[in-house]
């Protein structure tokens, strides 16, 4: 499986991080070793909301080349719908199998049209924001609607990442990973469409 990992200038840094932490494990097990990923962006480098600078691995490659798109939240989705170069880049993963976004970055997903008739969540405060873009917004920490898996705020990103992760390897390795992140918390409040 190949995954693009979406960074832009205003991201989240933990929307990021915790995805990528959890998701990074696919290599260690057997069934997905085969897995990568691209840190992936329109600049060789983004800045998060308070300023820590992240490299980009590939500058506007072709979204339709992956298998998933994962892309966080961040006061950055607010105005990059506006952002032509982003948006017209973004639009081109309206192929790929797996769109997964985490907090508002499910504005991003709507704003590409690819949560048309479709139900999602993002962050709490945020609701009325993604409302326009999606068939109905779900008030729960995440929301799986076909192959668009969205979650809501931040700290929800582990959880997403798990979540993600148990779609290709089985549950026993899922738990076996939570617990040497010693993440204790279990998987709740789910809606699948």
């Amino acid at each position: 499986m190949k995954i693009a990992m979406v960074v832009f200038n205003g991201m989240t840094f933990l929307d990021f991080i915790g995805f990528y932490d959890v998701i990074s494990r696919l290599k260690s097990c057997t069934e997905t070793n085969d897995t990568t990923w691209d840190i992936c962006g329109v600049q060789q480098e983004v800045s998060d909301e308070h300023g820590m600078t992240v490299k980009v691995t590939k500058v506007k490659p072709d979204l339709k080349d992956y298998d998933m798109v994962f892309v966080p939240g961040g006061s950055g989705t607010r105005t990059l719908p506006s952002n032509d170069e982003f948006m017209n880049w973004f639009k081109g993963a309206a192929d790929t199998k797996f769109k997964v976004s985490a907090c508002t970055g499910s504005l991003l997903l709507g704003a590409a049209g690819f949560l048309t008739d479709k139900r999602a969540t993002t962050h709490p405060f945020h609701y009325d924001l993604l409302a326009p873009y999606c068939k109905e917004v779900v008030k729960c920490r995440l929301v799986r609607d076909g192959h668009v898996i969205t979650g809501g705020g931040v700290a929800a990103s582990i959880d997403l990442g798990l979540y993600v992760l148990g779609l290709f390897v089985p549950d026993e390795q899922v738990q076996q990973i939570r617990k040497q992140m010693d993440y204790p918390y279990r998987q709740r409040d789910i809606v699948t469409a």
